[in-house]
């Protein structure tokens, strides 16, 4: 009889009936898992840099194994050799000695004391790895394709051997901290998918050769960790279905397919099916991706092997992995990204709450951030990686004041439910008749970006749930401060769009959201002004419609305001779209037909046109001095005070919602 570690019951709640697929219990090796919920081993930056256990990714791993419901809660995956070669990210877990036990125990204990299945996973980082160290370690010495990542050099049979033995010994420790599933890595350049990869793996001694060959290391790891960990924990491991380097010859699909047959004959008792490596060229994940995008990949692995299938990737809600788990294409909905955004993401599911669930939108800035050395954060969620500090959780106010919030955008909103959650009465006031800011126009660009709403949807409901009153459809001018005399104002108005010279009197000088939301007449010849975000993403939508659209902008690079994960989507959209960008120029004069460019060191070009598009902002001044002249507590926050992204404007609005 398979072992059940706890005892969970979905039965009354509304997320089992209407999800009845997820929550159903599933049997991986000889344990029983509830129900089919797994979040997935991320890498946070959040332990200290010689690999110890920290405060701060306990509480981020315990508010995660609320989220899971009982299911499955891995934390990120751990390095196993004492040189660093292995190591990816300078705050990764290590576990290459008994010394690092008693803090990983605190993680599986803190996951249990949630009811949740813990999960260890052995993760040497390979060609993505080294990051402390000057050269890394692979079956084979292959140039790097990216830049950031160190050169690795081929290891020695006995190397190899001593590899399997690390992966073998920290599933031992993995055992010993309380772990009650262990996972092999195998995965985007990973070690262990360097060595299945004909791209990385040139040997001609055992551990090489045809894809059999190549998979001989993997087959030991497998085989070694079982051993280690007994009938009682199952072992699986992440494995690419699609590498995504045919440009490099990486392999096969069917190639892919065998490494799935050849880890089941070796013991595994599940498969996460992922694909991509860091260094395709081919995207998996952004937003420019339809939801559901990659369950096929998932349908086609279970065609080729009879241990459950687990899968992530482009699956933020959960109609379809609970269709397509009682469809058999899938047995497990895998998260990592989502449950970033929203560690409680399948709880609030669970419990009929999806309208509280805060959406990843998908921008990749969590991945940005590990891979330039710097903490987890997330773009959206202001208290990921701060589950620790108690000051990022709003509390009760004992001086209730009457807050009048200007701008009911992604700033304003975020400000007035964590404002009205601590006790203040807030007043949330826009002279549109709906909320959402600039998102509403931003939301229209091309490649994905309608998911911007999720969070719109979100701060709304949140608004609605803590009381705030919403005054839609009404200006705020300085004769209602003065009759309102709040006791405090927060200005989230939104930016400036300054008028550019010599467009003063012409009708085919646009701003950028008259365009959007379709107010403007826009003509067959464009150029846009601004060549960040804003400016990006107008420029690709009057591209979609075949337009002529030529960028021009003050910064070095477009783009300059979007994080790297996410950057060169636009650029290679750009591209395809025929958008020619002029980067560290200005434009000078607008003539009928044509501008002047001028770059920055003097040189000029017209460039024919007849429609110019501004999308350059400035920090918003309107109201302030009003308030101040009032003696009324201010605060400007989101693209009023600097015009940003989305992100900045959603950090702001939380932590002055916490501090006022």
């Amino acid at each position: 009889m398979a072992k059940v570690l706890f005892e969970w019951d979905y039965a009354s709640y509304p997320g089992a009936k209407a999800y009845p697929n997820l929550f159903k219990p599933i049997q991986l090796g000889n344990l029983m898992v509830p129900n089919r919920i797994k979040y997935a081993a991320t890498e946070d930056n959040l332990n200290d840099h010689n690999g110890f256990i920290t405060d701060a990714d306990i509480a981020y791993m315990r508010s995660r194994a609320e989220g899971v419901v009982g299911g499955l809660c891995f934390m990120q995956g751990v390095y196993m050799d004492e040189a660093r070669k292995g190591q990816g990210y300078v705050g990764q877990a290590a576990c290459w000695d008994d010394k690092y036990v008693d803090g990983l125990r605190r993680i599986a204990d803190a996951i249990h004391s949630e009811k949740a299945i813990a999960g260890f996973q052995l993760m040497d980082c390979g060609r993505v790895g080294a990051v402390e160290v000057e050269s890394g370690h692979g079956p084979s010495t292959v140039p790097q394709r990216l830049r950031i990542f160190k050169p690795m050099f081929e290891m020695t049979n006995a190397e190899v051997k001593e590899m399997v033995r690390q992966h073998v010994d920290a599933a031992r420790r993995g055992v010993e901290a309380g772990f009650d599933v262990m996972e092999i890595s195998g995965i985007v350049g990973y070690l262990i998918s360097n060595f299945l990869s004909s791209y990385t793996n040139r040997r001609t001694d055992e551990y090489g050769g045809d894809i059999r060959g190549r998979c001989q290391a993997m087959m030991e790891i497998i085989q070694g960790v079982k051993e280690v960990c007994g009938p009682d924990i199952p072992v699986g491991i992440r494995l690419c279905s699609e590498e995504l380097l045919n440009d490099v010859r990486g392999n096969t699909p069917e190639e892919s397919m065998e490494t799935y047959r050849m880890a089941e004959e070796a013991g595994a008792d599940y498969i996460s099916c992922t694909l991509g490596w860091q260094e395709s060229i081919y995207p998996v994940i952004s937003r420019d991706i339809p939801q559901g995008n990659w369950l096929y990949l998932a349908k086609r692995a279970k065609e080729h092997v009879k241990i459950p299938i687990q899968m992530a990737y482009r699956l933020f809600t959960p109609d379809k992995p609970d269709k397509a788990i009682g469809d058999g294409e899938l047995d497990f909905w895998e998260m990592c990204r989502s449950m970033i955004a929203d560690p409680l993401m399948p709880k609030k599911v669970l419990e009929g709450r999806e309208e509280d669930i805060r959406h990843c939108v998908a921008c990749n800035l969590c991945l940005a951030r590990l891979f330039r050395d710097a903490p987890m954060t997330c773009y959206i969620n202001p208290r990921c990686a701060h589950e620790h500090d108690d000051n990022f959780t709003p509390k009760p106010v004992e001086d209730p004041k009457e807050i009048m919030i200007v701008g009911a955008g992604p700033s304003g909103m975020e400000c007035a439910y964590v404002a009205a959650q601590r006790g203040h009465e807030v007043h949330l006031y826009d002279k549109r008749s709906e909320v959402g800011g600039t998102l509403l126009e931003a939301s229209h660009a091309p490649y994905g970006d309608e998911e911007l709403m999720t969070c719109v949807n979100y701060q709304k409901t949140m608004c609605e749930k803590a009381g705030v009153n919403f005054h839609l459809g009404e200006e705020v001018t300085e004769q209602l401060i003065a009759d309102e005399m709040p006791d405090s104002v927060v200005l989230a108005t939104g930016p400036f769009y300054p008028q550019i010279e010599g467009a003063a009197g012409r009708d085919n000088v646009v701003n950028v959201l008259d365009v959007m939301n379709g107010k403007a007449q826009v003509g067959d010849t464009v150029v846009v002004y601004g060549n960040r975000k804003p400016g990006i993403g107008v420029a690709l939508f009057l591209a979609k419609q075949g337009k002529k659209v030529t960028l021009v902008g003050r910064e070095k690079t477009a783009g300059f305001d979007v994080n790297p994960s996410f950057k060169w989507r636009y650029m290679i959209y750009l591209k395809q779209n025929g958008v020619m960008a002029y980067n560290d120029c200005d434009i000078e004069a607008i003539n009928d037909g044509e501008i002047i460019v001028k770059t920055f060191d003097g040189y000029r070009f017209p460039v024919a046109c007849d429609t110019v598009v501004v999308s350059e902002r400035e920090a918003n001044e309107s109201l302030k001095k009003t308030v101040q002249s009032e003696g009324i507590e201010l605060f400007v926050i989101g693209d009023a005070l600097v015009p940003r992204n989305l992100s900045s404007a959603v950090h702001d609005g939380y932590r002055i919602g916490l501090r006022i």
